[in-house]
């Protein structure tokens, strides 16, 4: 082998290398569980929708848990208690590690969600949420959702002991995820930061906010080039609603009037007055779906 060879194969060797470990993280290691491992590839969701929810409210839901294949984890944080309370939700993110990202998967696999996708109803109950468990893993994608979870079944024999049991596990599930410090391995967790979302998904209407008698907010001016007559698209189920993305430079000069508005900020754009809804996008999150 002559010298000029050697630097290729040892370059080639390299980049195999590198190629190998990503396709480990990716298949889980060895016994490990496989995982998505990009920054904006989602893993684990759980959100909570429906049921009687206040007008509006629907709308700048967030999910109370999204686990991304870098390991950051984004959750709603507590909000402070004033009304009328901030135009943004308080965002968390936090680091997990591989370790943990594993422990938490093997969780989920205990609760049955790995498995085919399944949906649970109860038609004894009204107007309640239904819980969504979404992980992918191993290529495939498991939804398991749940009509009214926690909420008891009613009179005997209404629901199969299988179904109870599924249900059981998906709740204690949940708390777990409610509470990784108390079961993730040491260290696999760090500390709690604000999240910062690359855009936000903007909710118009015509219209000042309705407010209480006495309130009376500061009047905000829409700060962006494209009016909002016609920013966005109209939103099917609302016909007096609009909704479009704003990212990249757009964003950067809208957040930071946005941080010092709230739920019943006035925005004036040409001669009309308007009411904006926000809701912060997530890594995996486009526009205004997903």
């Amino acid at each position: 082998m002559s010298e000029r060879t050697l630097p290729k194969l040892a370059a080639s060797l390299i980049v195999l290398t590198v190629v190998a470990v990503g396709c480990a993280r990716a298949n889980g290691g060895s016994g490990g569980v496989g995982h998505p491992t990009g920054s904006n590839d989602l893993v684990l969701r759980v959100e909570t929708a429906g049921g009687l929810l206040a007008p509006g409210y629907a709308l700048t839901q967030i999910p109370e848990f999204s686990l991304y294949g870098d390991g950051r984890l984004v959750r709603p944080g507590p909000m402070i208690e004033i009304y009328p309370g901030p135009a943004l939700p308080n965002l968390l993110v936090t680091s997990i590690s591989e370790g943990g990202i594993q422990a938490i998967l093997r969780a989920a696999g205990a609760a049955g969600l790995l498995g085919a996708d399944r949906r649970y109803s109860m038609p004894t109950v009204s107007d309640a949420p239904t819980t969504t468990f979404t992980v992918i893993s191993g290529g495939t994608r498991h939804v398991v959702s749940a009509y009214a979870l926690g909420v008891t079944a009613g009179p005997a024999g209404q629901m199969s002991q299988g179904e109870s049991r599924a249900r059981a596990a998906l709740v204690a599930f949940q708390g777990k995820l409610a509470s990784l410090g108390s079961w993730l391995p040491a260290g696999s967790a760090g500390p709690d930061r604000p999240f910062v979302p690359a855009g936000l998904r903007v909710f118009e209407r015509p219209g000042a906010p309705a407010a209480e008698a006495g309130l009376r907010e500061q009047l905000l001016d829409w700060p962006l080039s494209a009016p909002l007559a016609a920013f966005g698209a109209p939103v099917p189920t609302s016909p007096d609603l609009r909704c479009g993305a704003v990212t990249g430079p757009d964003f950067a000069a809208l957040l930071p009037i946005v941080r010092g508005a709230n739920q019943l900020t006035p925005w004036r754009s040409g001669a009309s007055i308007y009411t904006l809804t926000f809701r912060p996008l997530l890594p995996d999150e486009s526009g205004c779906s997903r």
